[in-house]
């Protein structure tokens, strides 16, 4: 390993995709208690990595920003164990590992060769994939398995008082997932079918092919159609897209129907109880153990992860020129040579 410095993007001011730098003289970092050293194969790129880097700095519910420039982006993380801290028992040097590191925060500090990751955010990587798709999978995955599956954690949330509770899926059930195609649609289609729910995609034509081989029951082309006009009797509606258009989706509801936006949109409070159903957001939250759990329905094939793209960590602005292109399907990686 080497002893002093690393490859890695940082960012030296907020602004457009121009002002993520590489930086080949960074300091390795030391891993603390609970954690370990990483050497990264590959890092999954997502909205807060944007985000941060246009400007936001404190994310919802923090009281102050934990953000101090230069920064290292990044949450999402597949590589080999390097290095342990004394008190962790349960990885080992040369483990391979993927994980959700410190969210949510702007900690992560992944867009580099090496970073220190708490071992409770990791899972061992699936042994039938390979560090790119591991490397898509973790905060995409993990929004789908929280919102969809099972929230796992008893944090209050910053979008809503009351605790999210998933709506059971089985073969009774149908969902609407909008934004389909996206990181965390691809994701959530493919759960809802693993519990044998029937699923209705929303998304552009592009991506028709590719939804129904994921499983999609019924596609929508939202450049064609408005899915509230064609849809009615849903039990419930994942809406990955979010904004003030949100709201339409709840026509599609039945009585008794959930609305889960990723995103939180503006819902009036009468309208919901008028139409007799419940909209809930939750924040995704790092969790190696769910991890795991998604990562042994990675290793059988029940679940895969799509990738749009990869790019070299050099070039990760190109990545995110390439996000800022939107209509992805599935996951933007970026690689670490070796």
């Amino acid at each position: 390993m080497p002893t002093h410095t690393m490859g890695a993007a940082r960012l030296h001011e907020h602004g457009g995709p121009e002002v993520l730098r590489y930086d080949d003289e960074v300091p390795i970092p030391e891993p603390g208690p609970g954690e370990v050293l990483v050497r990264v194969h590959a890092v999954g790129v997502n909205p807060p990595d944007w985000y941060l880097r246009g400007g936001l700095t404190r994310m919802p519910g923090e009281t102050e920003s934990t953000v101090s420039l230069p920064v290292i982006p990044g949450t999402d993380v597949s590589g080999v164990v390097e290095a342990v801290a004394a008190d962790v028992d349960d990885l080992a040097v040369g483990d391979e590992v993927f994980g959700l590191l410190r969210f949510p925060s702007f900690d992560g500090s992944a867009y580099a060769e090496y970073v220190a990751a708490p071992a409770s955010d990791l899972a061992r990587k699936p042994a039938g994939i390979d560090h790119v798709r591991a490397a898509g999978a973790p905060m995409a995955g993990l929004t789908a398995w929280q919102f969809l599956i099972e929230l796992g954690h008893d944090q209050p949330s910053p979008f809503q008082e009351a605790p999210h509770h998933p709506t059971a899926l089985d073969a009774g059930t149908t969902v609407l997932i909008n934004g389909a195609a996206g990181g965390v649609g691809h994701f959530a289609l493919q759960l809802a079918k693993w519990k044998g729910a029937r699923v209705i995609a929303v998304a552009s034509g592009a991506h028709e092919s590719f939804l129904r081989e994921l499983g999609a029951d019924q596609f929508i082309d939202y450049t064609k159609s408005r899915p509230e006009e064609l849809v009615q009797g849903v039990d419930l509606v994942l809406d990955t897209v979010g904004g003030p258009d949100s709201r339409r989706f709840l026509r599609t509801l039945k009585r008794g129907g959930s609305q889960f936006p990723v995103f939180p949109g503006d819902f009036d409070e009468e309208e919901t109880a008028e139409l007799g159903v419940t909209v809930s957001t939750a924040q995704v939250r790092s969790n190696g153990r769910q991890l795991a759990e998604l990562g042994r329905l990675l290793d059988a094939g029940t679940v895969r992860v799509a990738i749009d793209s990869t790019f070299a960590l050099p070039e990760a602005r190109a990545a995110h020129e390439r996000a800022a292109r939107g209509h992805i399907q599935g996951k933007i990686v970026l690689t670490v040579p070796q």
